[in-house]
């Protein structure tokens, strides 16, 4: 087990349910393939991207620490990849 740090950008038009929604959604995948989520930090929050993603030129930002193997993290990249509301996600390795 690795402990990873995850950041995804979220569409800016989602009002509060829809995001907090997304997010719950989006940590029952980590969650359901045996991942401990250690942290959710929602401080960045929405701000104006450096360039446009998807027609896109704000985005909310999410910072989740997870505590997983990588099949955990390989298919919430899998599954990210096809959502329309996550403009951007990456995966790292934390070494705290």
């Amino acid at each position: 087990m690795r402990n990873y740090e995850i950041m995804y950008i979220l569409k800016a038009d989602l009002d509060e349910t829809a995001r907090q929604n997304e997010i719950a959604k989006l940590n029952k995948i980590l969650e359901d393939n045996g991942a401990k989520i250690n942290k959710v930090d929602e401080t960045m929050g929405l701000r104006e991207l450096a360039y446009e993603i998807k027609g896109e030129k704000r985005g909310y930002y999410v910072v989740v620490e997870v505590t997983s193997d990588s099949k955990a993290t390989d298919e919430f990249s899998r599954l990210v990849k096809i959502d329309s509301l996550v403009l951007r996600h990456i995966v790292v390795i934390s070494h705290e």
